[in-house]
């Protein structure tokens, strides 16, 4: 073999032949659940986040909406900027993130709306965005059954209408909020309320959990744009971003916008909210609720056994 072809087949060989980087300990190891363990779903929904594909941003929405619920004021240094009160170790560890949740109104027609019923029930959110069809659908199911139907029903058999202008939802959003510093309005404007709870949040940080997109989407994050943006956003939906719409954006156009901080723990879990939702409230808030209510049940029986009665 010539010195020209031995030459091109060492420089095949480079292009083909790469040493392999050692990941151990670097990087999640992609495995399933085995369920030669048996059935249990705790384990199972642990193993989402080494799945892959969406799996593993179901994985990630488990941990990241795990850390707002984790997070404490303590956490954080004391810099210069924080007040007397800020420094204090007990107030410090009293404070945690303020969290926002948005969904859709069609959740609310959905068994979803038992979800987050469960968090309003519990107080586990402080701020809750939906459309006047979310509140609409609630009502209904106060004051009669919701029953299962045939989704491909013929549309010339179905008389429906919910009229949403949503003045608020945009750039004259803005000008009203700030207009009401100046000139406060004879009636409250709901876009002033809501921009307040995210910018008085400080110094607390605050997360995003958004099921589906549209208005409360956009109103939460329009929101937290006002306070240099939220620290942690967890998105549900099956929107897509090719065709440009606010729903199908991922947290990045928000970091861009000042939404989201360029620091922040975020994650896109491309999936029906009514599979996922249920499953991460129950990796996380759910979780925490159940250990509650169990450790003030031990506390009760051992205050009886010692004849002190609660």
């Amino acid at each position: 073999m010539g010195s020209n072809e031995n030459g091109r087949l060492e420089s095949a060989h480079l292009a083909v032949f790469k040493r392999s980087e050692n990941l151990e300990g670097k990087s999640i190891k992609i495995m399933g659940y085995d369920f030669n363990q048996g059935v249990d779903y705790s384990q199972l929904l642990k193993s989402m986040v080494s799945t892959g594909f969406q799996a593993s941003n179901l994985g990630d929405a488990f941990d990241i909406v795990n850390q707002m619920l984790d997070w404490r004021l303590s956490d954080e240094s004391i810099t210069e900027e924080c007040s007397e009160k800020e420094k204090d170790p007990a107030y410090r560890e009293s404070v945690t993130c303020k969290i926002f949740l948005g969904f859709t109104s069609n959740l609310i027609s959905s068994g979803v709306r038992e979800t987050i019923r469960y968090l309003a029930q519990h107080r586990m959110v402080d701020v809750m965005v939906t459309t006047a069809g979310g509140i609409e659908e609630d009502f209904i199911k106060c004051l009669a059954p919701t029953y299962k139907g045939d989704f491909a029903l013929a549309g010339a058999q179905i008389t429906s209408q919910v009229f949403c202008p949503a003045i608020t939802d945009g750039s004259i959003g803005d000008m009203l909020y700030f207009h009401s510093f100046r000139s406060p309005p004879a009636e409250s404007i709901d876009v002033r309320a809501m921009n307040d709870e995210a910018v008085n949040a400080s110094p607390r940080k605050t997360g995003m959990v958004i099921l589906g997109g549209g208005l409360p989407k956009h109103h939460i994050c329009n929101a937290n744009m006002m306070r240099n943006g939220a620290d942690f956003a967890v998105y549900i939906n099956t929107a897509q971003e090719f065709d440009g719409s606010d729903s199908g954006a991922r947290p990045d156009e928000a970091v861009s916008w000042g939404k989201i901080r360029a620091n922040a723990k975020t994650v896109k879990v491309h999936c029906d909210a009514t599979i996922a939702f249920p499953l991460v409230v129950a990796e996380t808030f759910a979780q925490r609720q159940s250990k509650s209510v169990k450790s003030k049940s031990a506390n009760s029986i051992l205050d009886n056994s010692n004849g002190i009665m609660k």
